[in-house]
């Protein structure tokens, strides 16, 4: 018996990178359209949804079940339960902070080792803080173009909103599709 209603499809994606990179300020801006300059440490995991809308016919809802993990330090790994299960992944780094650019491949690899089939967005956050040309030469440097399940690296500002909807609408729209 239909009642004209879409149905609606549950999945999971994670958000990961080091503490302080700006994961919860990306979520809360994809979310809920806001940003504040407090910093408030992610302890343990925070789990928020949102709604998107299939635009196509036939294409089902989706309802992103979006886990901001901890940050981790080389001291402190992500708990591979927390990865379990997620279809997509948003890594994080802070254009600010080379360290944190430096162990992005590590948190890709954490990942992709725990959901072969899963895919991946890389986010160089605090985007607003740099020159324009040291994000260009960034994105160039880093090395996680040939990773295949790694779909794009892009550029964003928490802050000011610079590429954030892209970036979980790509991942997004994968999902979608691979149903």
């Amino acid at each position: 018996m239909s009642t004209g209603s879409k149905s609606t499809l549950s999945k999971k994606m994670c958000l990961i990178g080091d503490f302080g990179v700006g994961k919860t300020s990306l979520i809360r801006r994809f979310v809920d359209r806001q940003f504040s300059d407090q910093y408030l440490s992610t302890v343990g995991v925070k789990i928020s949804r949102k709604l998107v809308e299939g635009q196509e016919p036939g294409i089902k809802d989706l309802q992103l079940l979006i886990w901001d993990i901890e940050g981790s330090t080389k001291f402190k790994a992500i708990a591979p339960s927390y990865l379990q299960g997620a279809k997509a992944a948003i890594v994080v780094g802070d254009v600010t902070r080379q360290e944190t650019l430096d162990r992005l491949s590590e948190h890709v690899e954490s990942f992709l080792a725990i959901n072969p089939q899963g895919v991946v967005a890389v986010a160089l956050n605090k985007a607003d803080l740099v020159e324009e040309k040291t994000l260009i030469d960034l994105l160039q440097l880093l090395p996680l173009q040939n990773q295949p399940r790694v779909l794009t690296v892009c550029a964003t500002s928490a802050k000011t909103g610079k590429a954030v909807d892209d970036v979980f609408q790509t991942l997004t729209q994968q999902m979608m599709e691979s149903e």
